[in-house]
C-alpha cells in the first residue's frame, strides 16, 4: 500500500499584469528608505494631548501626507513603538517618514495621517530604568484605555480625520505589535486594519485575540503579521498565525530573513501601508511571503523545506556537484540551481498531512539530509508534515503525557526476533493497581509498526481525549504486521492472514498480558487497522469475536476482485452471523471519501454484511487513503471503546 498524495490547485503569485487590487511586491526594493530628490515630501508634527487616563500631558508624532489639505478627509494609521522606545523610536530607527514619501511619489498609497504615540500609558513614559519593570510593562497595557479614550479623539478633533472603523489601522513593533493585535482585534467596533510585526509575548494567546473567528473574518478589512526568520520571537507569530489558519480567518503572514530589528519592521511597514484603505483580495493574501515557515518534520536547525502560508512547500538541498536534481513527491520537481551549487524548487499547494517524498541526484533517490525519516512505501523516506484545518486533535497541548514503550519479543511464528511499540496513558506508572483496556493497532502495506507510533501520532491524539474525558485510559500497542514472504497485493492471500492472526494471538497478547497491566476479557479488547490492517482486523478479528468486542476497520474492504479470498471470510460471517453480532459491541467502517483507493472495495462489502446481517457502523470523512483519515479515524473509533 503505497500513499497518494493529491494535490490542490496552487494559488498564482501577483504578476505585473495581474487585475487584482493590490500590485505589492514580495519585497521592499533597494533604495526604499533612503530620501529621493524631487519628489513631494510629507511632514511630522509633534503634538501634545491630555490624557484622562493617566492623568498627565501625553506626546506623539503625527505624519501628514505630501499634499495634505485640512478640507479634506485622511484614514489614520496609529502605528506602535517597541518596549525600549518612546514616541520617536520609528522616526530616529526606521524613518517612516522617507519610507511613505517613497511610496506615495511612486502612487502606491492611499493618503494617510500616520499617528507615532508613546505606548508607555505612565506619568513617565521615558524609556529609562528597568524597561521591563512590572510598572512599564503594566503601562503598555494600559495604552488601550488612553488610546481610545484621550488619543484617538483628540486626533479626530484636531486633524480632519475620518472617523468610521474602516479608515483606521493600528501597527507596530515588537511591543506595539503585541498592542496592535491585542488592542486592535480586541476593539474590532474601531479598527479594520490591524499589522503586528515581530509581536513581543505581550501578545494574546490566539484564544483570547480571536475568540470570535466569524465575527474577525466579517469585520477585518486586513490583519498582518510579520516576522523576521531568525527572530527569537517567531513562534508567537507563528502560534497566531496558526490559530488563524485553523479556524479560515483570512490574514497575510509575511516571514522574511532577519532577527529582530528596524530591516524586519521598515520593510513591514513598506509592506503593509501599501494595502491600507483600499480594496483587498482576500484570496491573494497568502501569496504575500518572501519565506516560509519551518516544516515541523525537519530536523533540528533545519531551515528547509518551508511551508508557505498556502501550503505550497520549499525545498533546498546544497549539492554542487550534482548534474541533475529533482524532488519526487508524488510528481517529480524539477530543482533549479544556482552559482553556489544550491538546488531550490517549490510545489504546487500540498494537502493537509504527511507526506512522503525523495530527492532523485542524478536519477538516485536518497532521503532529504534536512528532514526527519519515516518508513513508509517499504523503505526509509523522507516526510513533510503540511498543516490542515480541523487537525487540532492531533496538535501537541498543554495536557498529561503518557508514553511509547518498546518491547522485544521472540516470535514463533517467524521463527525471529520482532517488536512492537505500546502506548501507556499519563499516570499509568503512578496508579500501579490499575489495569487497562487495550486496543491492538494495526499499520498499512509499505509500513511496519513504527506507522502508528510515528506518523499516526496516536500518543498525542490519545493523550488530548483523555484529558478532555473523551476516550477512557488505555494501552494501545502497535505491531508489526508484516509477516514475510512475497511482499505487496501479489503476496498477500489466505495464508498471510492466517500467519498474521497467529503472531497475534500466539505471541503479541501473550508478550503484552504477562509485561503490562492488563483488564481480561475480549470487553476489554479491541482491534482496529488501516488499509492492509484493515484486512488483518477484519479476517483475524471476524474469527475471534471472543477475545475482541470492538473492531475497527480503516480505508478497507475485502477484495471485490478476488473471489478465492474474499468468499471464504463471507462464507464464515453468514455462518456465524448471529455469533458476531451478539459477541460485538462496535464493528465500525470508515473511509476517506470516494477519493480512497479502497472505497469500492469497502461500498461492495458493505452490501455484502447488509446482505448477511452484519451489524456495523459506517463514517466517512474526506482526505482519501491518507495520514489525516486514518488519525481522524483512530480519534472517533478511540471514543467508542470501554
Amino acid at each position: 500500500m503505497r500513499l497518494f498524495f493529491p494535490l490542490l490547485a496552487s494559488i498564482a503569485l501577483l504578476s505585473a499584469g495581474s487585475a487584482l487590487a493590490q500590485k505589492t511586491s514580495m519585497e521592499a526594493p533597494r533604495g526604499f528608505d533612503q530620501p529621493a530628490t524631487g519628489i513631494a515630501t510629507g511632514r511630522i508634527d509633534s503634538i501634545s494631548y491630555t490624557s484622562k487616563t493617566v492623568g498627565t500631558v501625553r506626546k506623539a508624532l503625527v505624519y501628514t501626507p505630501p499634499g495634505y489639505s485640512k478640507k479634506k478627509k485622511y484614514p489614520v494609521l496609529y502605528l506602535l513603538h517597541g518596549i525600549g522606545g518612546d514616541e520617536k523610536e520609528w522616526l530616529k530607527g526606521g524613518h517612516p517618514q522617507v519610507i511613505l514619501d517613497n511610496l506615495y511619489a511612486a502612487g502606491k498609497l492611499k493618503p494617510m495621517l500616520v499617528v507615532m504615540p508613546n505606548g508607555r500609558a505612565m506619568k513617565d513614559d521615558r524609556p529609562i530604568g528597568n524597561i521591563y519593570g512590572p510598572d512599564k510593562v503594566a503601562a503598555f497595557a494600559n495604552f488601550e484605555k488612553d488610546l481610545l479614550t484621550d488619543l484617538i479623539p483628540y486626533v479626530e478633533k484636531h486633524y480632519p480625520a475620518l472617523t468610521t472603523r474602516e479608515n483606521r489601522a493600528i501597527a507596530g513593533l515588537s511591543m506595539g505589535g503585541g498592542q496592535s493585535l491585542d488592542f486592535g482585534l480586541g476593539n474590532l467596533d474601531k479598527f479594520a486594519w490591524v499589522g503586528g510585526f515581530s509581536s513581543a509575548p505581550n501578545t494574546k494567546m490566539p484564544e483570547q485575540l480571536v475568540p470570535d473567528p466569524a465575527k474577525a473574518k466579517k469585520l477585518l478589512k486586513l490583519l498582518w503579521i510579520s516576522c523576521g526568520d531568525a527572530d527569537g520571537l517567531l513562534p508567537i507569530s507563528q502560534r497566531t498565525h496558526d490559530y488563524l489558519y485553523e479556524h479560515n480567518v483570512p490574514h497575510v503572514y509575511y516571514l522574511e530573513a532577519g532577527g529582530h530589528d528596524f530591516k524586519v519592521w521598515k520593510n513591514g511597514l513598506y509592506m503593509f501601508s501599501q494595502f491600507l484603505f483600499k480594496p483587498v483580495d482576500v484570496a491573494s493574501l497568502p501569496t504575500y511571503t518572501v519565506l516560509g515557515a519551518q516544516a515541523t518534520t525537519n530536523v533540528r536547525n533545519a531551515k528547509y523545506p518551508q511551508i508557505l502560508p498556502d501550503n505550497r512547500a520549499m525545498f533546498r538541498l546544497k549539492a554542487p556537484g550534482v548534474q541533475k536534481a529533482q524532488l519526487d513527491l508524488g510528481r517529480k520537481y524539477d530543482m533549479v540551481k544556482d552559482s553556489s551549487g544550491t538546488w531550490t524548487t517549490t510545489t504546487d499547494t500540498l494537502s493537509r498531512g504527511l507526506h512522503y517524498y525523495s530527492l532523485l541526484l542524478d536519477g538516485l533517490p536518497i532521503a532529504d539530509p534536512a528532514s526527519d525519516t519515516f518508513y513508509g512505501m517499504g523503505r526509509m523516506a523522507s516526510g513533510i508534515e503540511i498543516p490542515g484545518r480541523g487537525t487540532s486533535f492531533y496538535a501537541q497541548r498543554d495536557v498529561p503525557h503518557g508514553e511509547i514503550r518498546e518491547r522485544k519479543f521472540f516470535s514463533k511464528v517467524t521463527n525471529s526476533w520482532r517488536r512492537f511499540f505500546v502506548y501507556t496513558p499519563a499516570g499509568y506508572d503512578a496508579n500501579t493497581s490499575a489495569k487497562y483496556p487495550v486496543l491492538y493497532l494495526l499499520h498499512g502495506g509499505g509500513e511496519d509498526e513504527t506507522g502508528w507510533a510515528k506518523q499516526g501520532k496516536t500518543d498525542v491524539i490519545l493523550d488530548n481525549l483523555i484529558a478532555d474525558k473523551k476516550a477512557k485510559p488505555m494501552l494501545i500497542v502497535m505491531m508489526d504486521g508484516n509477516m514475510g514472504g512475497p511482499g505487496g497485493l501479489a503476496g498477500f492471500g489466505e495464508q498471510s492472514l492466517k500467519r498474521f492472526e497467529d503472531e497475534l494471538k500466539q505471541n503479541v497478547m501473550p508478550a503484552v498480558e504477562s509485561n503490562y497491566r492488563v483488564a481480561p476479557g475480549a470487553q476489554n479488547r479491541a482491534l482496529a487497522g488501516l488499509s492492509m490492517g484493515g484486512l488483518q482486523t477484519l479476517y483475524a478479528g471476524m474469527k475471534n469475536t471472543d477475545q475482541f468486542a470492538y473492531l475497527g476497520v480503516f480505508s478497507s474492504g475485502f477484495f471485490a476482485n478476488n473471489a478465492a479470498l474474499s468468499d471464504p471470510q463471507y462464507a464464515f460471517m453468514k455462518a456465524n452471523a448471529g455469533t458476531i453480532n451478539t459477541n460485538l459491541k462496535q464493528l465500525w467502517l470508515s473511509m476517506g471519501g470516494p477519493e480512497d483507493i479502497a472505497y469500492a472495495n469497502n461500498k461492495v462489502m458493505r452490501a455484502k454484511m447488509d446482505e448477511l446481517g452484519i451489524k456495523y457502523a459506517y463514517s466517512e470523512y474526506p482526505g482519501g487513503h491518507t495520514w489525516p483519515v486514518w488519525r481522524h479515524d483512530l480519534y472517533m473509533f478511540a471514543q467508542k471503546l470501554f
